[in-house]
């Protein structure tokens, strides 16, 4: 016996493909277009700005009704006939219970999520009624049906997912593509492509795939890796209602270019008293203190000198270390996560970062794109990332009026193609000398100002010096060689001479 009608199957079909897509790419709005057909109210492909306005979307409220609605209809069926049901049936339903479940805890998970850093944020009373909501509609007398996911463990997913959709969100900010993909690979990043596999195993071997995270200085990889680094796993136990770790003390952030190399070794790996000049006691380091759930962040990774690359090495090989003068073996039982703005390519054929690292760095790379080709892409965003830096420096009513303001001002004198080489730090920097001065200055001469321009439009240059400036002025806008090389159809080593 089938327990769908046809239209309510193709409405599950849809409604299943949607519980397990990443919702920060397109495919999203196309599946509840599919469920909810000519009920469907157009959405954009990009979330809104104000992630309030989730919960309002006329769409998915509906989609809640029909959820809520067909989950009911198909438990009573369930409940008085003894017929056979086909196991795609029932694995149907359950993906639609998973859905009905998620929308029916996100509120509350909200409220979690809100008291991160309290006591609070580990306690989930809620997880009573979720039980309960799990045994009416998975218990169901006289049927043999075991869901693929145990409440507990899918109680800590839906936890772990509402918490990446919020932390990256709200750190990854835009309503541009450029930001929309940006989102959605450090969405892969924290659950995989395929979140089925990611749920049913996967999600206790996360720590063991590193993730490097490239791009210009500026343009938010710190904000990437701290989204990440937040959203890991944790488990839940029903006994004490409680999430077995703190999330908040999972990101463990080092900035490597401010140290030098002792220092870093110290940082990281910790020392023993006496170990070097100025080591008067015991240290424990960063990959020690991680914990096992944790993340380490290591900001400007492509400075740190190939001795430290090498123990690095080690540690991404084998997890273990030994702290500075000590042969004792420690464990690093978390994540690594790592941002560089180098050219790592280049830094390999120059012989100043090991291929051996780079290569168990990059099982995960994530490109932060420039502020000058988010705008290229979608200049309408310059708007909105105005607005967005506006409320957080200037409090309503007069946080758009600004917005406004700021625009007019760059418009009017820095040009819609300004390049931005500061990225969106020195946007956020422009907006506050803006609303202090009335002015921004960049640190750097103005497009219009370039010399080689001038002497093209002079006609003064050989076509030697021609090509040599513009293959320099495609590499300062892509950072690295390969892209570069791509970009023009040469070869990387041909880009590297004219750059150099």
């Amino acid at each position: 016996m089938s327990l769908f009608t046809a239209p309510e199957r193709r409405f599950a079909l849809a409604v299943s493909r949607l519980v397990y897509c990443n919702p920060f790419l397109p495919e999203r709005i196309e599946h509840e277009r599919a469920a909810l057909g000519q009920d469907f109210v157009g959405a954009e492909v990009v979330w809104s700005i104000k992630e309030q306005n989730e919960g309002a979307r006329p769409s998915l409220v509906l989609l809640d009704q029909r959820c809520e609605t067909l989950t009911e209809a198909v438990r009573e069926r369930l409940a008085r006939t003894i017929s056979d049901v086909p196991e795609d049936d029932w694995r149907l339903y359950e993906d639609v219970v998973w859905y009905m479940f998620y929308q029916r805890c996100r509120e509350s998970m909200n409220r979690l999520i809100l008291a991160a850093g309290t006591p609070a944020a580990t306690r989930a009373p809620q997880y009573r009624s979720f039980a309960a909501d799990y045994a009416r509609f998975f218990v169901i007398p006289g049927r043999e049906f075991h869901p693929w996911i145990e409440p507990t463990h899918a109680f800590a997913c839906f936890f772990q997912i509402r918490r990446a959709f919020s932390l990256i969100f709200n750190h990854i900010v835009g309503t541009s593509a450029p930001a929309a993909r940006l989102r959605a690979a450090a969405w892969q990043s924290v659950f995989t492509h395929d979140l089925p596999r990611y749920v049913r195993g996967l999600h206790t071997q996360m720590g063991d795939f590193a993730t490097l995270i490239v791009g210009e200085t500026g343009t938010g990889k710190e904000v990437v890796a701290r989204a990440i680094g937040l959203s890991r796993y944790v488990p839940f136990d029903p006994k004490t209602q409680t999430f077995t770790e703190d999330y908040t003390r999972f990101f463990l952030p080092l900035n490597l270019s401010a140290l030098s190399p002792t220092l870093i070794e110290s940082e990281l790996f910790g020392h023993r008293r006496g170990a070097f000049t100025g080591a008067m006691e015991n240290r424990t380091g960063w990959l020690e203190t991680c914990p096992a759930l944790g993340s380490v962040f290591l900001d400007e990774v492509g400075d740190i000198c190939p001795e430290i690359q090498v123990k690095l090495l080690r540690v991404l090989q084998s997890r273990i270390f030994q702290r500075i003068g000590e042969s004792q073996t420690r464990k690093f039982l978390g994540k690594l996560l790592a941002a560089t703005n180098r050219d790592l390519a280049a830094e390999m054929h120059a012989g100043r970062f090991r291929e051996d690292f780079y290569y168990r760095l990059c099982s995960d790379v994530i490109h932060a794109p420039p502020l000058r080709e988010v705008l290229r892409e979608s200049p309408e965003e310059l708007g909105n990332l105005l607005q967005f830096i506006c409320r957080r420096v200037c409090p309503e009513p007069d946080g758009e009026k600004l917005a406004e303001e700021i625009r007019g001002w760059i418009e009017a004198n820095l040009g819609p193609d300004y390049p931005w080489p500061g990225n969106f730090r020195e946007l956020e920097q422009c907006v506050r000398n803006v609303l202090v001065r009335g002015e921004y200055h960049p640190a750097r001469p103005r497009v219009q100002d370039d010399p080689f321009l001038q002497s093209v439009r002079d006609g003064a240059l050989s076509i030697d010096q021609l090509t040599q400036g513009y293959v320099r002025r495609v590499h300062a806008t892509t950072g690295s060689y390969e892209r570069t090389a791509k970009r023009l159809g040469l070869d990387w080593r041909t880009v590297k001479a004219k750059v150099e």
